[in-house]
């Protein structure tokens, strides 16, 4: 059955037995997921290669979004937080919301990242892999999936789960689609996928705060 434009985007809270990145192949969830999760750190600083910090100037926005008694919320994140997945998902988890949590970020409107937290479920979605090797946040994404940096000659390409939205109303191949509009800023396909699920004006208020 396919979802109406119209739909809210609502998250039912059905317990840890929702459907999420515990049924796809290429992703672990649960307990290994928090291990990875909790890892990711370690990792980084053991890694040369891992990129730096992308500065304020750098992170054109990081918004949670989440349903509060059915209302839509959506709140302004600190910069750090573009930086780090694993206080990322952290954050996700302390925020009320009827049944979870949702990240989006974009940085130096080359890249976005989506991040979704169901109880101990984390989806992860990177618009292009090869960002992975430039930006902190985009490489902790790839390290979590378990997907390799790709090389400086390979093209870009999306990494992730692209149905990581398609049961509020952003189907994978509209996703897909958004995600490979490389000629269009990564901040105005963000918004593009607030105001798709439904959080238009209180995402257009939280943005407020980076501009």
């Amino acid at each position: 059955m396919s979802i109406s434009d119209d739909q809210e985007f609502e998250m039912p809270n059905r317990g840890d037995d929702r459907p999420g990145i515990d049924e796809l192949d290429d992703v672990v969830t649960g307990d290994d997921m928090d291990d990875d999760v909790d890892e990711l750190e370690d990792a980084d600083e053991d890694d040369d290669d891992y990129p730096e910090d992308a500065t304020e100037d750098d992170i054109d926005l990081i918004v949670a979004l989440y349903r509060e008694d059915g209302q839509p919320v959506a709140l302004a994140l600190d910069y750090d937080l573009a930086n780090d997945l694993e206080a990322l998902v952290t954050q996700l988890r302390r925020m009320p919301g009827d049944g979870g949590a949702v990240a989006l970020a974009s940085i130096a409107s080359e890249v976005f990242v989506i991040v979704r937290v169901r109880g101990k479920h984390v989806q992860a979605f990177c618009s292009d892999g090869v960002a992975a090797a430039d930006w902190p946040l985009a490489r902790d994404v790839l390290d979590l999936l378990g997907v390799e940096v790709p090389e400086d000659d390979e093209e870009s390409a999306p990494v992730g789960d692209l149905g990581i939205l398609a049961d509020v109303g952003l189907h994978d191949f509209e996703l897909e689609a958004m995600a490979e509009d490389y000629d269009e800023d990564s901040a105005t396909l963000v918004e593009r996928i607030a105001n798709r699920i439904k959080f238009g004006p209180e995402f257009a208020k939280a943005l407020a705060s980076f501009e």
